[in-house]
C-alpha cells in the first residue's frame, strides 16, 4: 500500500541541507545528515514510491561578496569562475543525498539557492508547497541561540507547512555545539 497525500501523488518532503562547518564541502552537516537519516527511517521506511524527497541547499554569500580573500581577481572571468566553484561545491553536497536516494529507489529533486537560509527556505516552501519540511537542529542552548540564531526555530514559526526538527544525536555533537 502506497502512502500518498490522498490524491495519488507521493508525499513531498522538503529536507533543508547544508555543508559541515567542520569538514566543509562536500560533507553534509551533522544535523543535515541526521534529518535525512530520520526521514528515511521514520517517514519513508520501506515505502520508497510513496515519497518524493526535495533537497534544498542554501548557500550564504559572504557579507562583502568575496568567498576567498586571498585570491586576486583581475577580470570579470575571475568572478565568474568563483561563482562556478561555489555552485560546484553545492552540487557535490547535494550529490550525497541524491545518490543515496537513487540507490534506494526514492524519487527526489535537489537544487541550490543563495541568501539567508531561514528566509530562502520559507520562500521555497511557499513556492514548492511540500507536504512537510524536515530540518536539522543543532540543539543549541538559549545563550547560543541569542547570538547564533536558529534556522529551524524560524522555519517552525514561518514556513507554510508542518515542520519537523531533528536534533543531532548526543554522541555526534562536536565540542563546540555551534559547529555542525
Amino acid at each position: 500500500m502506497e502512502r500518498t497525500d490522498g490524491y495519488g501523488e507521493p508525499t513531498k518532503v522538503m529536507v533543508a541541507v547544508n555543508e559541515s562547518s567542520l569538514k566543509g564541502y562536500p560533507h553534509p552537516s551533522i544535523s543535515s545528515r541526521s534529518a535525512f537519516e530520520w526521514t528515511l527511517s521514520k517517514l519513508v521506511r520501506s515505502n520508497f514510491s510513496g515519497f518524493k524527497l526535495l533537497f534544498l541547499h542554501v548557500q550564504i554569500p559572504d557579507e562583502d561578496g568575496f568567498d576567498d580573500m586571498d585570491s586576486i581577481y583581475a577580470s570579470p572571468a575571475d568572478f565568474k569562475r568563483m561563482k562556478a566553484i561555489d555552485k560546484i561545491r553545492g552540487l557535490h553536497l547535494l550529490e550525497f543525498f541524491v545518490n543515496h536516494c537513487h540507490q534506494l529507489g526514492i524519487n527526489c529533486e535537489a537544487w541550490i539557492r543563495k541568501g539567508d537560509p531561514k528566509e530562502v527556505i520559507c520562500s521555497e516552501v511557499k513556492r514548492v508547497q511540500p507536504d512537510m519540511l524536515v530540518v536539522g537542529s543543532r540543539g543549541l542552548g538559549p545563550f547560543q541561540r541569542v547570538f547564533v540564531g536558529t534556522v529551524s526555530e524560524f522555519c517552525v514559526k514561518h514556513a507554510d507547512c508542518p515542520v519537523i526538527t531533528i536534533r543531532r544525536n548526543a554522541n555526534e555533537c562536536p565540542q563546540d555545539p555551534v559547529d555542525d
